[in-house]
């Protein structure tokens, strides 16, 4: 143990000074070189090493020239003199390039490639005194050596981090499968009687990338590598055609099954192998048997590990992202917003100063009249300075709601955004933007943003199809028309329902001063207001529809409680000259974990029964509109199916609590308005021969949703 200690330390800081990760991609270099001099294209020649050596980079291009000059001394020792002169000149080539520090593009290792080849060839060719068709393949060769060189450049340099985020660009991908196609044709020279071991593992990585990555994938790879195995002998040219198709017919029976996707693919290179005549196609057509029977039979676990490999970075919002950069952007404006309202509350505080010291002055020289005017002049100014600096606190707040909620995305699932858009093309619907987000509580929702009143959204067949999908189930979609667009939303459906009921009296003349609410947020949250304005009649039923309507539309625009608060308080307390308030009573239950939290301003108490048991939640508070800096006093509790929440206005609650506790223990099998509706009756009675107040009662039962 003693002697093993100091070895990992050893090995550790090997890694860390880069000593291991050159040694290893050194020799990557040098077995890439030896592998691919063995690689033949019609038997002929053999292109690729030297493409190989023009593309490395500074450290490696020895590397890559000793494995391929020791490659071609082994598996081409007829042509070793042409292949080794071109090893030299693409290796000199490389190595001048090196020097030069030239700007990092393939232009020039595709040139080197093609001369070195190009070179050698011609030369040979005039010494044999070849004819017309000889020069051709060589020019041929030169020209394939080129394209590799390509294809290396690229996929050698292009962004490897980029692969976690499934963010690389298609083009880089193309170049990366096209690259290790050229090896694995290198590889299928290697064969157990006649059968390719190479070409096995061709058909399983494009059935396994049809199946559980995209079409369009397994379309590039299966082209790709139908391509490099087919040029490789003239009795396998038909494979660039035979695995295109075959993978066309696999993807649309993958749906079915990875069986029904493994018998296509292995029929229809069958139905190809017979139609080429070739002495090959009797072991195509059993290595793409071999290959769909490994596939098909795959275990559980390897499945989840593929899937986690196509799927698992798609919906990871890279470094710099969209929703980063606007949550950073928000958190910004936000904490500018703050700057600007403590800024503007020190200068209020100086003015103040400097009024003070003004009046201090003039005392003498005004009379008190005129003393009285300037000091409520002053005291006004300072009011409306004051709600000012409230208002910016409030819009720093409202931003910072927006922040959190985006952050608070656990991930946009751009795969079943994908599969969505394709299903809507088949209603002949091309929306402009799909958003499926999912929240960090694994709730899921769907924004659809269409071009102009677009209604077919919500037919029931495109939810249920939507469900399928996302392989959850979905409230009816709501839809909702801007001026040029419309959009819909599928909110997951929560594990409660609710029944609401609610009743009101007014006390004076058809307007009542209490205002009842009831807001569903989109994100599985119901929300009961009450709003009471002070008084009675019109004036109190403005300040308590002032109250609840504010809250209600900024809650659902996404807001917090807070800051909605905030809003509502600076908006009554600028609505006129007088006095100008409204209590603000909230219940937001969560209506897939049954948790209720209970907001109060100024509100009298909540009632919560369970059963026969009545539980009384009072928290005291300030209404709004009195005074700056209000807050909601809160509670939570958490609610099961069955259990009722009760919320009135202080016009029932100042009856006194003994009855209507006595009241609530019998209602277990009444409906939610038949209690609101005996609640408020039985108040009247009670109320009669007195001053009455309006009143406003909210009965809500949660019950577990039917399936």
């Amino acid at each position: 143990m003693k002697t093993i200690a100091p070895k990992k330390e050893e090995l550790k800081k090997n890694i860390k000074n880069g000593r291991v990760k050159t040694a290893v991609e050194a020799a990557v270099f040098f077995l890439l070189g030896f592998v691919l001099s063995s690689c033949f294209v019609l038997e002929i020649s053999s292109p690729f090493s030297i493409s190989l050596i023009s593309v490395s980079k500074r450290k490696y291009f020895i590397y890559s020239a000793i494995g391929s000059a020791l490659g071609y001394l082994i598996f081409c020792p007829q042509n070793f003199a042409r292949y080794a002169v071109a090893v030299l000149i693409a290796a000199l080539g490389a190595f001048a390039i090196s020097l030069a520090d030239i700007k990092n593009h393939p232009a020039l290792p595709m040139a080197l490639s093609f001369l070195s080849l190009a070179a050698t060839g011609i030369v040979v060719d005039l010494k044999s005194g070849a004819s017309g068709g000889k020069y051709a393949l060589t020019l041929a060769e030169s020209l394939l050596g080129l394209g590799g060189a390509f294809f290396f450049f690229r996929a050698i340099n292009c962004n490897f981090r980029r692969f976690r985020f499934k963010a690389l660009p298609v083009s880089d991908l193309t170049c990366i499968v096209v690259s290790a196609s050229v090896v694995l044709m290198s590889l299928s020279r290697i064969t157990l009687g006649d059968v390719s071991p190479a070409r096995i593992v061709a058909v399983f990585l494009i059935l396994l990338t049809a199946r559980f990555g995209s079409d369009r994938l397994g379309f590039i790879l299966a082209l790709s590598l139908g391509f490099s195995l087919g040029i490789e002998s003239r009795d396998t040219i038909f494979l660039a055609g035979a695995y295109g198709f075959s993978t066309l017919l696999a993807s649309l029976f993958c749906p079915v099954g990875s069986w029904s996707a493994a018998v296509s693919f292995t029929l229809s290179c069958a139905l190809f192998s017979v139609a080429a005549g070739s002495e090959a196609g009797l072991y195509i057509t059993l290595e793409s048997a071999a290959a769909g029977v490994v596939f098909a039979l795959l275990p559980s676990v390897a499945v989840n590990k593929v899937e986690e490999f196509f799927h698992g970075g798609a919906d990871i919002a890279p470094d710099g992202s969209l929703r980063q950069s606007l949550v950073v952007r928000l958190r910004f404006a936000s904490s500018a917003m703050n700057h600007i309202s403590e800024s503007v509350n020190e200068v209020r505080e100086k003015i103040n100063d400097i009024n003070a010291g003004n009046a201090k002055k003039m005392r003498s020289e005004l009379t008190e009249a005129e003393y009285i005017s300037q000091e409520i002049i002053n005291e006004k100014t300072n009011e409306i300075r004051m709600v000012a600096a409230d208002q910016f606190f409030s819009i720093a707040d409202m931003l910072a709601d927006l922040a959190k909620e985006f952050d608070e995305a656990e991930h946009f699932d751009n795969i079943a955004a994908g599969k969505i858009r394709r299903l809507l093309g088949e209603y002949e619907i091309y929306p402009k933007n799909i958003s499926v987000i999912e929240d960090k509580f694994g709730r899921m929702r769907i924004e659809i943003m269409t071009r102009g009143r677009e209604t077919s959204l919500s037919k029931p067949e495109i939810q249920k199809e939507i469900s399928k999908i996302c392989n959850r189930y979905f409230e009816r979609g709501r839809l909702t028309h801007f001026r040029e667009d419309s959009m819909i939303s599928f909110a997951e459906r929560p594990n409660y329902s609710f029944e609401i009921g609610f009743a009101q009296h007014s006390a004076e003349g058809r307007l009542c001063g209490d205002t009842i609410k009831t807001v569903n947020d989109g994100k599985g949250h119901s929300v009961l207001i009450i709003s009471d304005g002070m008084g009675r009649g019109g004036r109190a039923a403005l300040d308590g529809a002032m109250g609840a309507g504010l809250l209600s539309k900024l809650l659902c625009a996404g807001f917090g409680f807070d800051s909605a608060l905030k809003v509502v308080n600076s908006a009554l307390l600028v609505k006129s000259n007088e006095e100008s308030l409204a209590t603000i009573d909230c219940a937001s239950v969560d209506l897939f974990t049954g948790r209720v939290d209970l907001y109060k301003a100024g509100a009298p108490a909540t009632y919560i029964v369970k059963g026969n048991r009545v539980t009384k939640c009072e928290l005291t508070s300030m209404p709004a509109g009195i005074l700056r800096g209000i807050e909601f006093a809160k509670r939570t509790a958490v609610l099961s199916s069955g259990d009722l929440i009760i919320m009135t206005s202080d016009g029932i609650t100042e009856l006194g609590g003994e009855w209507l506790t006595a009241m609530l223990k019998g209602f277990e099998d009444t409906s939610a308005q038949d209690i609101a509706d005996s609640v408020l009756k039985e108040a009247l009675n009670i109320a009669r021969g007195r001053k009455e107040d309006d009143m406003s009662i909210i009965a809500a039962r949660l019950n577990l949703m039917q399936s």
